[in-house]
């Protein structure tokens, strides 16, 4: 079902989709290709949306961060904007301190996505495409995106991302839904139980940029290869944990990239036993405790959102990879296909 959503301050109008299939229902807008609502079920069968956002367009445009928007061109963080390739210096758009974040002040989470819908045998889905100028934001090349949202029968939130690109340019697309398992506005997600598969991870400086080589989360409070909740380590005397204010960091997780997408991350709510599993082909996954909600918005059901009320996993290549060569390569070439590819399935 397509519907006016509401509209943007020079007229145009936003609409929003909802598709229902295996018992997972998705809201979708058209600008930021933002995932308005998803809701599925608990033990008992109840619905409940388990994502944050707005129930009007305008907080979307002037005060959210990222809920449930497609991310680029560059998801994370690249240091102090600015990147060199091929022996060409580029400055990008700064908006988090000295640094790019999330492609910049007007990122894809901005801008308007053309959106059609379809049907693959019994799944159904909507294809998102937007073209990227040759410079926007300050990244070399137009870039030409395809996104597919796909909802199958078995209620598997499926994104696929595409990109091709006219110049050498780099690319890390993601999306960044604020994940609370017992619902949106029920308050803390510390009692959500977390494993992600990775014996590694990339500490950062007092900027959140990625500094020296990934260390192994042995013995730290990053150790998530065995489920413990999000809170039991969370306020750990660790100075990682005081430059994020919490978790805010790339797991390099132990599979590497992939060509198809491997179970990498689990988060289960034990209130509502509704769980979520993550498959991705992408090396790393940026796990956010939400640190950074201060209590100044609301959401669709009238309540604010508080620090550690939600919880974000970023399926990505690392941060600042542009200006680190040890890390995997986010760079795209004329005659290539970006492709990446995160599953999201519910219990």
């Amino acid at each position: 079902m397509k519907e006016l959503f509401g509209k943007l301050a020079d007229g145009t109008e936003i609409h929003r989709w909802s598709l229902e299939n295996g018992g997972t229902r998705l809201k979708v807008l058209s600008y930021g290709g933002i995932v308005q609502s998803l809701e599925i079920p608990d033990r008992e069968g109840g619905y409940a949306n388990v994502s944050l956002g707005f129930d009007t367009i305008e907080p979307y445009v002037t005060e959210s961060p990222y809920f449930g928007a497609l991310i680029g061109r560059y998801g994370n963080r690249v240091g102090q904007g600015r990147f060199t390739l091929d022996g060409s210096a580029y400055r990008l758009s700064v908006n988090d301190g000295g640094n790019s974040l999330h492609g910049g002040d007007q990122g894809f989470d901005k801008v308007v996505w053309d959106v059609e819908p379809f049907e693959a045998g019994p799944d159904v889905g909507l294809r998102l495409s937007y073209t990227s100028a040759d410079g926007e934001q300050g990244y070399p090349g137009t870039l030409d995106v395809r996104v597919t949202y796909t909802l199958t029968e078995r209620g598997e939130w499926r994104i696929d991302y595409e990109a091709t690109t006219d110049k050498a340019t780099v690319v890390n697309l993601t999306n960044h839904v604020y994940w609370n398992l017992a619902g949106e506005g029920s308050g803390s997600v510390h009692d959500h139980e977390l494993e992600i598969a990775a014996a590694r991870y990339t500490p950062v400086d007092a900027g959140l940029i990625p500094a020296g080589a990934p260390a192994e989360v042995a013995g730290t409070p990053f150790d998530f290869r065995r489920a413990k909740t999000v809170g039991e380590d969370l306020r750990a005397a660790d100075r990682q944990l005081l430059y994020a204010k919490g978790f805010d960091h790339n797991w390099v997780l132990d599979k590497g990239r992939t060509d198809t997408p491997e179970w990498i991350a689990t988060l289960r709510d034990p209130s509502s036993g509704r769980t979520l599993k993550v498959a991705t082909t992408e090396p790393g996954l940026q796990f956010y405790s939400g640190n950074f909600l201060d209590g100044t918005l609301v959401g669709p059901t009238g309540r604010i959102y508080r620090q550690g009320d939600a919880l974000c996993l970023e399926t990505q290549h690392f941060p600042d990879s542009p200006n680190r060569p040890d890390f995997p390569s986010t760079v795209l070439r004329p005659g290539e296909t970006y492709r990446s590819t995160t599953v999201h399935a519910f219990e």
